[in-house]
């Protein structure tokens, strides 16, 4: 045999080992899920049931047997049953001693019981080693081969051989076990399927709240001002107009917030002198919640993308263009081109397009799959330089757009500046106080300091 060949048969999976005999108890949904998983990756599998019949739901490879024939066994113990069923190990627990038992229950509420359903199980059945495992995973990543769901699987226990063995056990399947410690981490690993986008709580409630100011902001000043003082009626508006000015301007703000937390964590570490102190608690939720925040801003600058290549069709924009158009033809008279308007339109435009892609660009470097296959320098420099200049160009496009109206009058509606005005708020107070950052008398310390370095340190050598 040459080289070649002998070096794939050293990559190769050893699958002349004969994998031990896992049991399951409890035929449902997912202990069958699982069990048709263990056989496929070798693993001989044994279901203990109050019925012994089999059933064409069962894996044709699987036997079903009692539960203490079933127990007797396997070193492996996957308990796929629901904490008020437990009471059964009771009898079982001389055939269950030394056995290792998998907790894989999950309950209807947070913190539900007073202890985690793992904690119980090991009161009920003391001489054996529980181990928390699964409860993260659901049957249909495991039928639909955990390529289209998360492969993270949190495992915890006591018996550090015991949680190796599951672990081992985890990773044949082709999933990726995380060590979350002792049995005492099994009430957070519980309540990890229960909570329900916890990340995204404060993104989703900051951008309806803004979405609820802006759309009442824009309504007084584009369809309440212009009925009440002109008698007309644009309430027509609501449909796409204010809907295409709340989404830019919730992007811009969004993305902004995406890093004013970094610049009140520097202005914190500078006026300490340390890095050492935690920062207050709302900080460090704000800094946990930005890529949320992100992705959230990216989705609203996607919709006014979107609302913005629907104008032309408007009935309101071409009934306006066919008016300026009779008009001219009425009067012989063509408006020439006014290259000023030109410039800006197209720089408007051309801001726009670039920030758009950055902003995509930043999105799609966020998500795991790609974040995964850069390094920590590679990532670093998109989000923050490329995720900078983001904000800058996008900035820039508001400004251009809106900026023919900061000055005139007509724009202040009831003494009310326009929404574009109140958008360019949050964003340029951080490109300000970033640039100001960016000195060298403010930059060496602070880079200092996120090296280890302190002004007052409190214990010297």
């Amino acid at each position: 045999m040459n080289k070649n060949s002998s070096n794939i048969m050293a990559l190769a999976p050893n699958t002349s080992k004969k994998r031990e005999t896992v049991c399951i108890f409890g035929t449902g949904d997912f202990g069958r899920a699982l069990g048709h998983k263990l056989i496929q990756s070798g693993y001989p599998v044994v279901f203990g049931s109050r019925s012994t019949q089999t059933s064409s739901l069962i894996p044709k490879d699987a036997e079903v047997l009692s539960h203490a024939e079933a127990a007797q066994k396997a070193a492996i113990i996957i308990i796929a049953i629901q904490r008020q069923h437990y009471n059964f190990l009771t009898p079982l627990a001389e055939i269950l001693h030394g056995k290792v038992l998998v907790d894989i229950s999950n309950n209807l509420k947070i913190n539900q019981y007073p202890e985690s359903n793992a904690e119980y199980l090991a009161q009920l059945v003391p001489g054996a080693k529980v181990v928390k495992a699964f409860n993260t995973v659901s049957a249909w990543a495991l039928q639909s081969g955990t390529l289209d769901a998360s492969r993270q699987v949190f495992v915890c226990g006591d018996d550090m051989e015991a949680k190796q063995m599951v672990m081992d056990t985890v990773r044949a399947l082709g999933l990726t076990p995380l060590d979350q410690g002792s049995l005492l981490a099994a009430q957070e690993i519980e309540n990890y399927p229960l909570q329900l986008f916890p990340m995204w709580k404060f993104p989703m409630l900051l951008s309806l709240g803004l979405i609820a100011f802006f759309f009442f902001y824009c309504l007084i000043r584009d369809v309440i001002y212009p009925y009440v003082y002109e008698n007309k009626d644009y309430s027509f508006f609501i449909a796409i107009s204010i809907t295409n000015r709340i989404c830019p301007i919730l992007a811009l703000i969004l993305l902004a917030l995406v890093y004013l937390p970094g610049v009140f964590a520097a202005i914190i570490q500078l006026y300490r002198g340390t890095k050492y102190r935690r920062f207050p608690d709302w900080l460090d939720k704000w800094m946990l919640c930005r890529k949320q925040l992100g992705l959230v801003a990216l989705a609203f600058a996607s919709l006014h993308v979107l609302y913005t290549l629907v104008i032309p069709i408007r009935s309101f924009v071409r009934w306006r263009i066919s008016s300026q158009i009779v008009s001219q033809a009425l009067n012989n008279k063509t408006e020439p081109l006014d290259t000023t308007n030109a410039w800006l339109s197209d720089s408007y435009l051309a801001l726009g397009i670039l920030g758009f892609f950055l902003f995509v660009l930043l999105g799609i470097t966020s998500l795991p799959s790609v974040s995964n296959n850069v390094n920590w320098r590679e990532f670093r420099f998109v989000q923050s330089k490329l995720g900078y200049l983001t904000l800058v160009l996008c900035t820039a496009h508001t400004m251009v757009y809106g900026g023919k109206w900061f000055l005139s009058p007509s724009s202040y509606r009831w003494y009310l500046p326009s929404a574009y005005m109140l958008s360019l708020i949050i964003p340029c107070t951080v490109l300000v106080v970033k640039f100001v950052l960016i000195f060298p008398c403010l930059d060496k310390p602070l880079t200092r300091i996120r090296q280890g370095w302190e002004r007052n340190p409190q214990y010297s050598e």
